[in-house]
Order: structure tokens, then sequence, then C-alpha cells
């Protein structure tokens, strides 16, 4: 008799088809454990699109001042753009994983099939809107002069790589729902060495300027989307799935994820206005906003690993039935999430007051990016909380409550950036006040908001009675 599978250990091809319910003890250390070695190869493959912006930007930065800021305004538009794809992921982990936990392996691969066609074909379509749109998305955004025609043309050099990106994405789901996640960091860590080099030899030795920096990271794209598709194919050959489109299977997938889709439209949105309003401040600002940023998304994703990991923990459970194993989990990982941030955000303090220079040779752009840093560094223990508890509500397939609460974040959000910029406007503050002023709203209102609709839910057990 096969013994059957804990839900602490990690997928694999062979593993026994059949589902067990059965109540079992989950200790805080086996938790810890399985939390860390699922979190840290998700954190990889997460880390890609932001690493590539920051490499982007540690070596653009050194080409002129309209050039950092015409990429923070280009890299918002490829950010916006992949964030609202990011279901692509998330919703084809959690469909992936409950089937993986029902013993359903076939059908869980043939879910991540539907996923990359999905991938492929949104991925075409906003690369062509995006290429020949380009210049009046970043003019809508406020760019103007130099910074609008460096932001342009970032966005067109980088424009058909989003849909490597997107697959990458979605393929990500069929890994992480089988737990086999150390490819990506493979992949990731693949992909940010050849955007390095590829970074400097077109920058500083061939002389593209901005361009070779989209360029750059356009072709480590799809390096990471070949190395990464290649194996996932293998294993659904192996477990007798499809590789052929099935139109049912990607029309379920696109509409099980409309809510994801809103959700992360309403965030986006917001970090949009948010760009709007640091562009409003003037190019310093902008520039030191870019930098911050662009750290903190390469920190986020490390929180967001976590809050990954939970999530195919959890959903991995809930299909097993095994609800009180879920329930531990999520407590987990919200303390996994808090404590980590708590760790992170001192790393980002020392980076702040050390790293700086590495940004910008412009020593007043460099006290301001000190500045954010500082202020982003303090409240990131909230943002890993908030962010261990997203991942389990979209692990659970509560996506309608998460497009609800987020969409009442940012109709409470925007309006918030609206005041903020009369009143920084009105009072005539300092660039020093601005940037502390920024960076407190964006973690009182719009990580605090979000954290306090999903800390209300986690309360209860309506979540777990979720489904997409």
């Amino acid at each position: 008799m096969v013994k059957p599978e804990s839900p602490l250990q990690s997928h694999s091809i062979s593993t026994d088809r059949r589902s067990d319910s059965r109540p079992q003890h989950l200790s805080r250390a086996a938790i810890n454990r399985r939390l860390l070695s699922l979190a840290v190869p998700t954190f990889g493959q997460l880390i890609a699109e932001p690493a590539f912006i920051l490499i982007d930007t540690a070596i653009v930065g050194h080409i002129g001042d309209s050039a950092l800021a015409g990429l923070s305004v280009g890299s918002t538009i490829i950010l916006t753009t992949v964030g609202l794809c990011v279901f692509l992921a998330y919703g084809t982990t959690s469909q992936v994983a409950r089937l993986m936990g029902a013993g359903k392996r076939r059908e869980g691969l043939e879910t991540g099939i539907d996923g990359l066609w999905l991938a492929l074909l949104i991925g075409i379509v906003v690369s062509v809107v995006i290429f020949f749109g380009s210049e009046p998305l970043c003019a809508a955004l406020g760019a103007r002069g130099d910074v609008l025609a460096n932001a342009v043309i970032y966005v067109r050099a980088l424009a058909f790589g989003l849909p490597g990106m997107l697959l990458v994405y979605a393929v990500n789901g069929i890994f992480r729902g089988l737990g086999r996640v150390k490819m990506t960091l493979i992949a990731a860590v693949v992909g940010a060495v050849i955007n390095t080099i590829l970074d400097v030899l077109f920058v500083f030795g061939l002389h593209w300027g901005i361009a070779g920096s989209g360029f750059a990271t356009f072709i480590a794209q799809w390096c990471m989307a070949l190395f990464l598709i290649i194996p996932a194919l293998k294993w659904a050959k192996d477990e007798g799935a499809r590789w052929s489109p099935r139109l049912s299977g990607i029309a379920h997938t696109a509409k099980s994820s409309v809510p994801l889709f809103i959700r992360t439209l309403a965030l986006r949105s917001s970090m949009v206005a948010t760009v709007m309003l640091a562009t409003s401040m003037g190019t310093h600002v902008l520039a030191s906003y870019q930098v911050v940023n662009s750290n903190w998304n390469v920190v986020l994703n490390m929180l967001d690993a976590i809050g990954i990991a939970g999530q195919s923990m959890v959903a991995t459970e809930l299909g097993a039935q095994r609800r009180d194993n879920a329930s531990t989990l999520a407590r987990a990982s919200a303390r996994f999430g808090m404590i980590g941030g708590l760790i992170i955000g001192i790393g980002m303090v020392v980076f702040g007051l050390f790293g700086s220079s590495l940004f910008s040779p412009t020593q007043q752009i460099q006290w301001l990016i000190t500045l954010g840093m500082l202020v982003q560094g303090i409240f990131l223990p909230l943002d890993g909380w908030m962010w261990a508890l997203d991942g389990i509500l979209i692990g659970a397939g509560d996506y309608r409550y998460l497009a609800i609460t987020c969409s009442l974040v940012a109709i409470m959000y925007v309006p918030i950036l609206a005041l903020t910029s009369w009143a920084e406007t009105t009072l005539g503050l300092s660039n020093s006040l601005r940037t502390v002023l920024l960076w407190t709203i964006i973690n009182v209102a719009y990580i605090g908001g979000r954290a306090v609709f999903n800390g209300l839910r986690i309360r209860g057990d309506a979540w777990m009675e979720a489904r997409a």
C-alpha cells in the first residue's frame, strides 16, 4: 500500500495520484522549512522583471537625469502591463495546485498549458498596442521634452519582449503548482546575467543609449521563457496532457481570471497615479522615485515569494479538503511575511544609506533616494504581512473579495494623491519633504488599506469556502 504524501512534501511527477483528506499535524518548523524551500526559488521568478528594470536603472542613471526620469515613465508602462497580467501566474498556480491536491495531475497540467496559450495571445496583442501607442501613453503620465523622448525609446525597444515575460508568468504557475520551483531561480539568474552583460555592451560599448537597455531586457525575457517552457511541456507530455490549444480551457482560464484582473487593474491604476504625482514634483523627485521604486519592487517580490509559497501550499490543502491545515498554513505565512519584512527592511535602510551613489552621480538625487529607502524600510514589516495574506487569499480562490476590496482601496487612494498634490504645491515643500510625504502616503493609504481588508478577511472561514 502506498503511503499518502504529506502536505508538506514537494510535488513530483511520480507522486501517487490519490488524494488524502485526513487531518495531519503540521509543526511550525516543518511549515517554515517548506515555506522557505518554496519561497526562495519562487522569488527567482518574481524578481525577473523588477530586476531587469533595476539593472536598467543602475545603468541608465549614468546616462543622464532626463534618461533616468524617462526610464521611470517608460518602465511604469511596462511594469503596469506585466502587472495587469499577473493573473497568468496567480490564477494558474492556485488552479494547478488545487487539482494536484485532488490527485488530478493530467487535468492540472492541461490547465497550465491553457495558461500558456492565453499568455501568448495576450502578449502579442499588448505588444502591438504598446509599441504604436507608446508616445501618447508616456505623455499621459506627464512626460515632456527629453523625458518623453527617452521614455518612448525605452518602451518601443522593450515592447515585443512582453510576450516572453507573460509566458514566464504563466509557465511558473505550472512550476509552482507542481512544487518544482528551483528551476525558476536558475532561470532568473540566467536572465539577469544576460540582461546585465547586454546592457553594458549595448549602452556603453555600442553607445545605443536607453534603447540599448530596452533591447537587452527584450532578449533576456525571451531567453527565460524558452528556458522554462521546454521542461514544462515535457512534463505535460509525460502525464498525457495535450499541448494543442483548447478553446474551452483557454476561455475558462480567462473567465476565472477576470476578478484577479480587476484586482490588479485597481492596484496598478493606483501606482500609475502615484507616478503622475511624482512627475508633477519635478525631475529630481521623479528620478529618485524611479530608483526607490525599482528597489522596492525587488524587495516586494521577496515578500511576494513568501505569499506565493503559502498560496501554493494552502491551495493544495484545500484541494485535498484539509481545511485545518490550510488555516494553520495561512497564519504561519502571515507571520513569516512580517518577520521577513522586518529583516529585509533593515537591509533596505542600510542600502539606502550607503548605496544611493550606484544609481546617480547627482548628489541631490542621491539624498532623495536615501530618504525614500529609509521610509520604505520602516514600513516593510507591514508590507510583508499584507503580501503574505494576499497570496493566501489568491490560493483559496477568493478572487472576488480581492477584486472588490482592492477597487475600494484605489477609490480611496487616488483622491488622497490628488489632495497631496494640492497640498505640496500650495505649501511649497522642499524636494526632501515631497519625497518623504510621497512614500509615506504610499504605505499608509495604499498598503495600509489593503492590509486592513486582508486582515479582516482572514479572521473568519469564508475565504476557505471561496472558489474562483
